[in-house]
């Protein structure tokens, strides 16, 4: 036999090696091209999935890709799963759905001896050639190329260093968050309830990893259509769109092995029935992964179990009605007050040494307290620590400013029917400075 029909041979046994044989999504190159180019199928994970199995050559295993570049096995297993699973969705292809997923992206055999893992995969042809026509250079290769290890990593330690909160709280805010998967930080203004919200994933998930953060803000006009799905106009009629909230789902679902935060500032000011639609069911714990189908696109979708919501609502608001039964029953609710007397904060003060820094915390103190037994307000008014937080430098000219651009207009609306009460408080703030 000569070395030319060797390799002939030899090329013919590797493609008998690889299955299905018999089985191919039919999907061209230019098919493939519109698909990756589409975010609510080839999810940012997606991407760097198909971005590592081309720089490994085209094929590898979970446990190569996981050793070459990063992240878990099953964040390639169970992202390529639901990766294909999206795909048949968009696209309507017929398959078998008592078969694996994965075929629709890959050929596959078992590995060798000298091969870590236990299976391979190879990119389908059309889908590899379609990979080297899209622009992936915004795509991560590497799980921890943007930071270094340190700065990436963030802990217990670090909440605690940042957020005023002692321990026990922060204990307290962790169970409840893990139990009821849904979480409400409630509290006056200032009291740093978005900039806990967010070092709180960050704590959780034990990284700066702010792929697995969305952040969206609630108003009276939000709709089902922005955050799950609905028709938007184009050129030449309407298309079906999918929101923010159904596109984060996906991809918290595509790693299972990872947690997700998707945090809602202004909540209590969006109509949550009209917002989540027949979701409201699939956000509780106990129907976390059910399978609902949705109204618009008949397809089923879950809430995934790795997804926690936590939202922000901030109880000095007069212009909200009662909260919604609905929303109270999902929800647990934190309260957050404000922490001038906490050892963070007193640490803060101290490393300030400013004389003014101190008398002004002093009254906004003594002003907390009378808001608080004031009947027509409570403590739900009080003023929050992080309206003075942050300074550094020019503190005195910055504290000027924060009273009278910051406190006294929000003193103006709390007592809008007591002059005499606002005129003392501002006589006692803008003294301070004189």
């Amino acid at each position: 036999m000569t070395d030319q029909y060797r390799l002939k041979d030899a090329a013919a046994q590797e493609e008998v090696s690889w299955s299905p044989i018999t089985f191919s999504p039919s999907f061209t190159v230019d098919e493939w091209v519109k698909l990756l180019n589409d975010p609510e199928v080839f999810t940012t994970a997606s991407l760097e999935i198909m971005k590592r199995m081309k720089d490994h050559g085209g094929q590898a295993s979970c446990t190569e890709l996981s050793l070459a570049y990063g992240g878990s096995m099953n964040f390639y297993n169970s992202g390529s799963s639901s990766l294909a699973k999206r795909i048949v969705r968009k696209t309507g292809r017929p398959f078998n759905k008592n078969s694996s997923y994965w075929p629709i992206l890959y050929v596959g055999r078992s590995a060798t001896k000298e091969e870590k893992g236990s299976f391979i995969w190879r990119l389908r042809d059309e889908l590899s050639a379609a990979l080297d026509m899209v622009d992936l250079s915004h795509v991560k290769l590497y799980v921890n190329e943007d930071l270094s290890e340190e700065e990436y990593a963030y802990s217990k330690k670090n909440f605690l260093d940042e957020v005023f909160m002692s321990e026990r709280l922060y204990e307290n805010l962790v169970a409840v968050l893990r139990t009821k998967k849904n979480i409400i930080l409630q509290g006056a203004p200032g009291v740093g309830k978005t900039f806990a919200a967010k070092r709180l994933a960050w704590s959780l998930m034990g990284e700066k990893d702010e792929s697995r953060i969305k952040f969206v803000q609630f108003h009276q006009n939000y709709s089902y259509e922005d955050f799950i799905m609905g028709y938007k106009p184009v050129e030449d009629g309407f298309e079906l769109k999918y929101g923010i909230f159904y596109r984060f789902c996906q991809e918290s679902e595509s790693q299972p092995d990872q947690e997700f935060f998707f945090i809602i500032d202004e909540i209590n000011r969006g109509n949550m029935s009209k917002i989540f639609g027949e979701l409201l069911m699939l956000i509780e714990k106990d129907y976390r992964g059910t399978e609902m189908t949705l109204a618009y696109d008949g397809l089923p979708f879950s809430v995934p179990k790795n997804l926690y919501i936590i939202g922000m609502m901030n109880t000095a608001d007069r212009s909200l009605a009662m909260i919604d039964y609905a929303l109270r029953r999902r929800f647990s609710f934190f309260e957050m007050e404000p922490r001038f007397d906490s050892a963070g904060f007193i640490h803060y003060q101290n490393r300030l040494k400013n004389r003014t820094f101190d008398k002004l915390i002093n009254k906004v103190k003594d002003l907390n307290h009378e808001i608080s037994q004031d009947k027509s307000l409570g403590r739900g008014f009080c003023i929050g620590h992080s309206y003075f937080c942050g300074l550094d430098d020019c503190i005195e000219e910055r504290l000027r400013s924060i009273v009278e651009y910051d406190i006294i207009p929000m003193l103006s609306e709390y007592w809008f029917d007591d002059a005499n009460t606002l005129q003392r408080w501002e006589n006692i703030l803008q003294g301070i400075f004189k």
